[in-house]
């Protein structure tokens, strides 16, 4: 059965390309700009994983000078006493669309008197605990950037397959439809043309 198509159908179709078209240039934005996002958290992330490792150094030679001056179990009777433990808190912030973790924590870094033990602990040990509170802000830092630049990739990954579906699969596919419907169009206008002035021409 040859359906033939009609104005209004071209009509829809000729909205449903412009909707797509508008869709695809919003989402080649997005897509920039999360792209710019990315290298933006990806730099913050090289900058400070490289203070963590930094820091876990100074951490790891500072634990390791209160080995030599104090016993092993000295150094773990100071560790258990620290009574007050870190608070760490996740909520969420939302960067074009992308949610991401934004990491907050407290009692991390302690004065020394409120590490809880006592005041003839050695400097050694105050020092390698010290080392080790930073290390740990470091560490939760590092979490919620690398967390966030994964986030941000996720999302550049889904919204490049919807720009590239749009660009190479969709759009196309419905101005085929639309210059096959615009073809059939005109022959049907030829051949309405064609009918009427064989009707006059018998009607003379």
């Amino acid at each position: 059965m040859n359906i033939k198509p009609t104005r209004s159908e071209l009509i829809k179709l000729k909205n449903k390309i412009k909707l797509a078209k508008s869709g695809y240039k919003l989402l080649k934005k997005k897509r920039d700009g999360l792209i710019l996002e990315f290298f933006d958290i990806l730099k913050e992330s090289k900058s400070v994983r490289g203070e963590m490792t930094q820091k876990y150094k100074e951490a790891l030679q500072k634990i390791n000078t209160a080995r030599i001056t104090n016993s092993d179990l000295a150094i773990k009777s100071a560790s258990l006493a620290i009574t007050k433990q870190p608070i760490v808190d996740v909520v969420s912030k939302n960067i074009m669309g992308v949610v991401v973790p934004n990491i907050s924590h407290d009692n991390i870094k302690k004065e020394f008197l409120s590490r809880g033990y006592g005041l003839f602990t050695s400097a050694s040990i105050s020092e390698a605990a010290e080392s080790y509170e930073e290390l740990l802000e470091y560490i939760i830092l590092v979490a919620e950037v690398e967390t966030s630049m994964l986030r941000l990739l996720e999302e550049i990954d889904k919204t490049k397959r919807r720009v590239n579906a749009l660009e190479f699969e969709v759009i196309p596919k419905l101005d085929k439809a639309k210059q096959f419907i615009e073809l059939r169009l005109e022959e049907q206008e030829r051949e309405t043309v064609f009918r009427s002035k064989m009707i006059k021409k018998k009607n003379r």
